[in-house]
Order: structure tokens, then sequence, then C-alpha cells
């Protein structure tokens, strides 16, 4: 008997995997993983960088770098572990970068030039208290903002951030817990 072949935009993370590594069904393959986790990607990143064009630049240089390296993928962890893993680095790549280039008090200087696309920034909106959460977060060293990206918006469990970040959950938990205390200070303010 047959066995019934998905459509290709209808894949499971292993079929895409084997899709890919098939020469004939390899873009078809990969531009399915693309339309799956490229939202939930770009919403990763613009969470970290806040400017819409830099998450757009960061993400594509993700699926770049995923498709250079999606033939390597072993299967030690959940596929989209692997690309929130990917998305992380160069979020934090890319946020380091842009305190290299700054000659000042690198963290506020950073914090207050985010601040500032927050403000001006048309896709952002709401009420008061989503406007001082979104503030609060930026105040916070780029890993924790990440943890507590992750957590809180992302809905992850400390294991699947364990896995994205390569830290321990006992820190991955103390982490979430100063960023909560710190944003609830700076929001009661």
């Amino acid at each position: 008997m047959l066995s019934r072949i998905p459509p290709i935009g209808h894949l499971e993370d292993k079929q895409i995997l084997e899709q890919f590594r098939a020469e004939a069904t390899r873009t078809a393959a990969f531009n399915t993983l693309v339309r799956k986790y490229q939202q939930r990607i770009y919403w990763h990143i613009r969470k970290m960088v806040i400017d819409h064009d830099d998450a757009d630049d960061l993400t594509q240089e993700v699926f770049i770098k995923v498709w250079h390296h999606l033939a390597d993928f072993r299967g030690d962890s959940q596929l989209y572990t692997w690309l929130y893993r990917i998305a992380s680095n160069e979020c934090l790549g890319f946020l380091n970068r842009k305190k290299r280039n700054v000659f000042t008090s690198i963290d506020d200087t950073i914090a207050e030039e985010l601040t500032a696309k927050l403000d001006s920034s048309d896709l952002i909106t709401g009420d008061e208290i989503q406007m001082k959460l979104q503030k609060a977060l930026l105040r916070l060293p780029d890993k924790q903002r990440l943890v507590f990206n992750m957590r809180y918006y992302d809905e992850l469990s400390y294991q699947e951030i364990a896995e994205i970040t390569g830290t321990s959950e006992g820190a991955l938990k103390a982490s979430y817990h100063i960023a909560a205390k710190k944003i609830e200070e700076y929001i009661t303010m």
C-alpha cells in the first residue's frame, strides 16, 4: 500500500527536513519552512531590536544561515528551537555591534535609541501600561530581555529556552524572576 505524501505546504518539521535533504525538493521544502516560521522569527527579533527594518534584515540573515546549515541539522533539538537559537544569536550579535559603535554610556544610549524608535513607530501601538512595559524591557540587559521575551511573549517553557540559549533551567528561572522584578519596579514608578 502506498503511503500518502502530504502536500509540501502542510509538512511537519521532520518531513520538511527529509524534503530539504532531497535535491529535487530542497527549494520547495525551504520555502515551506520559511512560510511556517518567518512570522514567529520576525517578531522574536523585533521584540529585541524594535526597529522594523533591522528586524526584517536580521530575519533575512537568519534564513540565509538556515539555508546554508539546514543540511547539517542533526535533530538533537526541535527545529523551531534551533531556529530561535540562530535568531537569538543574530539579535545579540546585532545589539553588541551597535554597542561597539557607541562611545558614551553604552547600555543607556542603546536603550534610549530603542525607546525613541518605540515612541516613533507606527507599527507599535498600545495603551500607556503596554508602552511602559516595552520601555521597561529596553532597560534590561540584552540576555535577560531575551529570556523574558521568550517566556512571557512566546510562552516557551524553561526547557525550550534552555535548549535555545544553552543555559540551565535554574539560571533561566532566576533571570526571568529578576527581570520581572525590575519591570515591576519600573512600571510602578
